[in-house]
């Protein structure tokens, strides 16, 4: 499925919930209105627009939240997910906490992959950071899942005055275990967090003083827009997503699709089509497959962060 500017989108991230059990304070205000229970779809509602997004060519999901484990059945979900043919990739997002017993499971219905949030490796600072999280629940499960045998990365939004003095630490989780350490700039989100994300190059930089053997990664690892580095001490690797310091949008495979219905065709952006009106309307399935290409035949150029003076909204509603 091409766009107009020739791009393939193959991949979809897909929030199944708003609500999240951290209020990490870059991400997720304390007065974010919630969704109601009855506007968010249904599995069923969304396992429907996913067989319709395969049909229009889409191969690899991503699922995530809010916290996509606090939402009853996830698991059962991405089981059911990873019956439907022609998808080849099933991975989740989570921030940990609530991982641990799911794990076998998981491997059990052959998931491809998880990807953990992790922005420091101090306990305090941890719950400092995200309401009030903790730090070894999230601990507990990334070991448990490399032990496991499942495909991990640990994520880390790099913020200069929080956590911009542990990268070469962090970064040290890719010699410790097999995972791929992937950093990200901040991007901005629209209200005064009082934050400033910590540069890619910055980031490359201080990760190099540790490996100064750092080079490039032709190997692909996953479907979106990080770029990989690798050094001989590491067992994985170290990623850059640095929307702003090296725009990736010429390259971008990836559409949205909320936790109520909403295909959002760029992150930045606000076009999109709202799908749930369409299923509650009555809307057939090859209606919804007619819809859904039309819409990403029209995604946008690229984002506009840098300069614009705004940013995502309500990034905790769209997903990781």
């Amino acid at each position: 499925m091409r766009d107009l500017f020739g791009r393939d989108i193959d991949y979809m991230r897909i929030s199944i919930t708003d609500r999240c059990n951290l209020r990490c304070k870059y991400c997720m205000p304390d007065d974010l209105p919630l969704i109601k229970h009855d506007d968010v779809l249904r599995y069923e509602e969304t396992l429907r627009i996913c067989r319709a997004a395969v049909k229009s060519g889409i191969k690899n999901i991503k699922v995530t939240g809010g916290e996509p484990l606090a939402r009853k059945g996830c698991v059962g979900f991405l089981r059911d997910l990873k019956s439907i043919p022609g998808i080849e990739h099933v991975t989740l997002t989570t921030n940990g906490i609530l991982l641990a017993p799911y794990i076998d499971k998981m491997n059990e219905i052959g998931l491809d992959g998880v990807n953990i949030s992790l922005d420091t490796l101090n306990p305090d600072k941890y719950r400092q950071l995200t309401g009030g999280g903790d730090f070894f629940a999230v601990w507990a499960s990334l070991t448990k899942a490399v032990e496991a045998g499942l495909r991990v990365k640990v994520n880390c939004v790099a913020i200069i005055g929080q956590n911009d003095d542990e990268i070469a630490d962090i970064a040290k989780l890719a010699e410790q275990m097999p995972v791929d350490v992937r950093f990200i700039e901040f991007m901005p989100t629209g209200v005064d967090t009082g934050f400033e994300g910590l540069p890619g190059d910055d980031i490359l930089s201080r990760v190099r003083e540790v490996y100064p053997d750092l080079s490039g990664d032709p190997t692909r690892r996953g479907f979106g827009p990080a770029r990989y580095f690798k050094s001989e001490k590491m067992r994985g690797s170290i990623g850059l997503i640095d929307a702003i310091g090296d725009c990736f949008c010429p390259g971008c495979n990836r559409v949205r699709l909320t936790s109520e219905g909403f295909l959002k065709l760029c992150l930045f952006h606000e076009d999109g089509l709202d799908l749930r009106e369409m299923l509650r309307a009555g809307a057939n399935d090859g209606e919804i497959e007619a819809a859904f290409k039309a819409a990403v035949t029209h995604k946008p150029e690229r984002h506009a962060f840098a300069g614009s003076g705004h940013g995502i909204k309500n990034m905790s509603r769209i997903g990781g």
